[in-house]
């Protein structure tokens, strides 16, 4: 497939080839973060309910808050930054403060709040997870972005997203890993005590792996200095239909996130043991070995091709292992291990094809507007984890949850239908989707070429 580079702007350092120590810096950003999204979207439900003793539905209502909230709150800071430049570039400042913020805040939200009435902790609950989700876009939004801006090169871009989706997959899979170790041997027979140790463990670990993805990562692209008002945001998301079409396909994570955040359950109470996270975190990352050849698929096959085929294995898994059960830990082991490779392969395909809508936008509008695309991811990703976590507390009530009680065979069995079914009904949304997906390689290219004539007509 012919790459993008032959149509790059004369704006852009072509001859420069991205340095593996900025692959692995960016990376490394990403890896850092997504401990901190990980920790919230794996176990803040179960620190809410079985620790502070808020409720399931009470919970699923701060999720619902601070989702709206970021429906309004998300498109501002990335119209901010679309404006905003310094000497450090338009998106590495970001990476080289936020990293602090996302720390503090992570820790705060797993305070034990030992002696607070019920009230008090639901508030502070609340308002916690809300400034949570703020600052973690103000850190989110730059990281993405500044994969467009590294390079224009399609394979390039495809090669830093691979990179930026490991150190995401990697983050999150880190903390079933060590998370609840780490909360048994710091807390002992006090779990609160021992969730907020580990949690202060794991940020300071992660702090200045993430500061290292602002030193040694470069902004090529130069985007023109205009100021982006809100309108202008609101415009370049009605124009970009290949965005809507990638978020929605995006969106589809919410089933696997609902399963992410009932996993905890699922091994307690099914196959009776809570450590068997630590398995599951060793699996997640141990399927991030795929990531190392969808650039090289890349080159060959279309990512939409590529998409649809991962998401009809998908179903297909899913529908045997629903099938045999889950009396077996090794068997449930084994069907775990296939679908999580095939779930995180999905992630740099989905975060490429967000990137390529960038220059549709651009064509469309006139301004690039890389944080408006990538503030879509995040708040998509940040919805579809509240979401997620709304829809595992009326779960959890529907099927008859009883915390720290041996549950009943009704709520194990359901409990197993949507860890091992559910997921696959996103596959066949996302399925559809792409079906029906018309802007792929050929046009992006087309699209390169033609904002590369306005650039030198404009000259």
């Amino acid at each position: 497939m012919e790459t993008a580079r032959k149509y790059a702007s004369p704006n852009i350092e072509t001859k420069e080839d991205i340095r593996p120590k900025e692959f692995a810096s960016y990376f490394g950003y990403g890896f850092g973060q997504c401990i901190s999204f990980g920790l919230v979207g794996s176990y803040i439900l179960f620190f809410y309910t079985d620790i502070l003793g808020i409720s399931a539905a009470a919970a699923s209502i701060i999720f619902l808050i601070a989702r709206t909230w970021d429906a309004i709150n998300d498109p501002m800071m990335a119209s901010v930054m679309d404006t905003l430049h310094s000497r450090h570039g338009k998106f590495r400042p970001y990476l080289k403060y936020m990293p602090f913020f996302v720390a503090i805040i992570t820790i705060v939200c797993f305070l034990p709040l030992d002696g607070l009435s019920p009230t008090a902790k639901l508030i502070y609950a609340g308002g916690t997870y809300i400034l949570w989700g703020m600052i973690y876009t103000v850190s989110d939004v730059p990281y993405w972005s500044l994969s467009s801006v590294m390079s224009q090169d399609a394979q390039q871009r495809t090669k830093l997203i691979t990179f930026a989706n490991m150190g995401v997959f990697a983050g999150i899979a880190l903390s079933p890993v060590l998370f609840v170790p780490l909360a048994e041997w710091l807390g002992g027979d006090d779990i609160g005590k021992g969730y907020f140790l580990a949690t202060v463990v794991l940020m300071v670990f992660a702090l200045p792996i993430m500061l290292n993805g602002f030193k040694n990562t470069k902004e090529r692209v130069k985007a023109p200095k205009t100021k982006v008002k809100l309108s202008d945001a609101a415009r370049a998301i009605k124009a970009n239909k290949p965005m809507f079409a990638v978020l929605v396909v995006f969106f589809c994570n919410v089933f696997m996130n609902i399963t992410q955040a009932l996993n905890v359950f699922f091994f307690t109470y099914n196959l009776g043991s809570a450590s068997l996270m630590s398995i599951f975190g060793i699996i997640s990352l141990a399927s991030c070995v795929g990531f190392f050849i969808i650039p090289t698929l890349a080159k060959r096959f279309k990512k939409k091709h590529m998409l649809m085929t991962i998401v009809a294995l998908d179903i297909v898994i899913r529908v045997i292992w629903f099938t045999v059960g889950y009396s077996s830990v090794f068997v449930s082991f084994v069907f775990i291990a296939i679908t999580m490779l095939l779930y995180t392969a999905t992630g740099p395909l989905i975060s490429s094809m967000l990137a390529e809508t960038i220059e549709y936008t651009e064509l469309k509008t006139g301004k690039r507007n890389e944080a408006i695309i990538f503030s879509g991811q995040t708040f998509t990703g940040k919805l579809s984890v509240a979401i997620a976590g709304g829809a595992t507390g009326l779960i959890l009530t529907w099927i008859n949850y009883r915390p720290n009680e041996a549950q009943t065979d009704f709520t194990l069995d359901m409990m197993f239908f949507v860890i091992a079914l559910l997921p696959a009904l996103g596959s066949l949304i996302r399925l559809i989707v792409m079906y029906f997906y018309s802007y792929t390689e050929d046009e992006y290219n087309v699209i390169v070429e033609k904002l590369h004539e306005r650039k030198l007509r404009e000259q």
